[in-house]
């Protein structure tokens, strides 16, 4: 076992400071602080350099399906790398990849049999963009280059998948951006433009925008709307009941083309391998990664409907586009071998099983006065946190920084829990343990988050 108290871990703090450049995050932080240093993973349990234990209330990234520590994972990694490490995708073929393409086609609903690898979620959302465009240029409709997404919704960081982004903060320093994108409403009920609205007539609303915006823009001129199953950012946002059913309505009346972003959502998160499996819908293309490995390689991928690869099956047709390391052998064997621990431990039926009994925890916590609503689906919730429940009121941007930042963030992870404590839209803590949690799991979730928050409560 590795020696926790190591003074390797001593410079590899001071190593980080001085040359890691830490995504989304403020270097400025730890001019004078530590780095935190995770340095082991066990099941839904990480452990950091001075050898403390940490719940992992977020899967890491929303990523670690089948837990830490799973060495029939890394042994199917060593196995390939030992047979084949490398060889690219373009114009070839190596095993694994067409395992894993043809494993993927026989889960995703419909007939989306086509698996564009990436290595990640960003390059899965770019990749669906620019095949949408092709397609359409390809089909006589070249003015068909548009698309739509919710706002606050995240769907990447390179600059297309960052253009379809509806957070306006993570845009502003790399703007001009890929232009021809547009914003509709999300799906948050708790904020719902009108409060006498039901669920069912706010899902009815929130689709329609769609068809008036596709409208608005011009139905010639719009090639897709990318959705995730549940929203991420913002703080979990279901869909509610009919919603994508009215969805995909309005992309066959317009062919416009149906993109489900199942980068979070996807292998289990929901309880389904798809969330079209979860609310009964069938797009024409779905964009995934994170889960599809748990995480122990880089893999991601865009799954297309038969209808999109057809015009590319004929003469010299070709979709322009490559990724080096797509497909990549050690990753294709992790993913096929993620699959079999999902299938083998029925870790679909277990979320589902479960998922209420995660709920009926965090809804406890709507007792105190600062959790305003509870919301999400499988294992991935949100608890928006408000200023005062009665009228929902937020906190300012002052307040917010002081609250997440200044309190939250690190009180949680001192406490023993990572999760996120996020303000992309309102405040919220952000949940989503590994798939193989249980009840002692979500009562320690529960324990730790009721004492934080107590706290945050007395401080404001």
């Amino acid at each position: 076992m590795t020696d926790l108290q190591s003074p390797d871990y001593e410079k590899l703090a001071g190593a980080a400071r001085d040359h890691l450049w830490m995504h989304f995050t403020r270097l400025s932080s730890y001019q004078k602080a530590d780095v935190p240093m995770i340095v082991r993973g066990d099941g839904c349990y990480v452990w950091d350099s001075h050898g403390r234990r940490y719940l992992d209330g977020l899967s890491a990234l929303f990523v670690v399906q089948t837990g830490h520590g799973r060495q029939e994972l890394a042994e199917a990694a060593a196995k390939q790398a030992g047979e084949l490490a490398y060889f690219p995708i373009w114009s070839y073929a190596h095993p694994k990849a067409v395992e894993l393409a043809a494993r993927l086609a026989d889960l995703t609903p419909g007939d989306l049999n086509r698996v564009f690898f990436t290595t990640g979620g960003s390059e899965a959302v770019e990749s669906a963009w620019k095949l949408a465009r092709s397609y359409f240029k390809r089909t006589g409709k070249p003015t068909k280059t548009k698309v739509l997404s919710r706002n606050i919704a995240y769907h990447g960081t390179s600059m297309g998948a960052l253009s379809i982004t509806g957070i306006p903060a993570l845009k502003q320093d790399f703007e001009p951006l890929v232009p021809s994108t547009f914003r509709v409403p999300n799906t948050n009920y708790y904020r719902r433009p009108d409060e006498r609205m039901s669920l069912e007539e706010f899902g009815v609303w929130a689709a329609d925008r769609i068809a008036e915006a596709i409208e608005f823009e011009g139905p010639d001129t719009v090639a897709a709307v990318f959705l995730e199953p549940v929203q991420n950012a913002g703080g979990c946002f279901p869909p509610p009941p009919g919603y994508f059913q009215r969805v995909r309505e309005i992309c066959d009346r317009y062919d416009v083309l149906m993109v489900s972003d199942d980068v979070i959502s996807g292998f289990g998160r929901l309880g389904e391998y798809f969330g079209g499996h979860r609310y009964g819908y069938t797009p024409d293309i779905i964009t995934v990664a994170k889960g599809l490995t748990s995480g122990y390689v880089p893999l991601g991928a865009m799954i297309a409907s038969e209808r999109l690869a057809e015009p590319f099956l004929e003469g010299t047709n070709w979709f322009a586009h490559g990724i080096t390391y797509g497909g990549h052998p050690v990753g294709s064997a992790v993913a096929l071998a993620n699959l079999d621990i999902m299938e083998r431990e029925n870790l679909n039926q277990h979320v589902r099983e479960n998922s209420d009994l995660f709920r009926s925890y965090l809804d406890r916590l709507s007792d105190l006065p600062i959790v305003g609503d509870v919301r999400g689906d499988g294992y991935f919730f949100g608890i928006e946190l408000v200023k005062d429940k009665a009228t929902k009121e937020t906190f300012n941007e002052e307040e917010s920084e002081r609250l997440l930042r200044g309190f939250l963030s690190s009180a949680l992870f001192e406490a023993g829990l990572y999760c996120r404590a996020d303000d992309r839209g309102d405040p919220v803590i952000q949940l989503a343990p590994p798939l193989i949690a249980g009840e002692a799991q979500f009562a320690e979730i529960e324990q730790i988050l009721r004492s934080v928050l107590t706290e945050a409560s007395n401080r404001l």
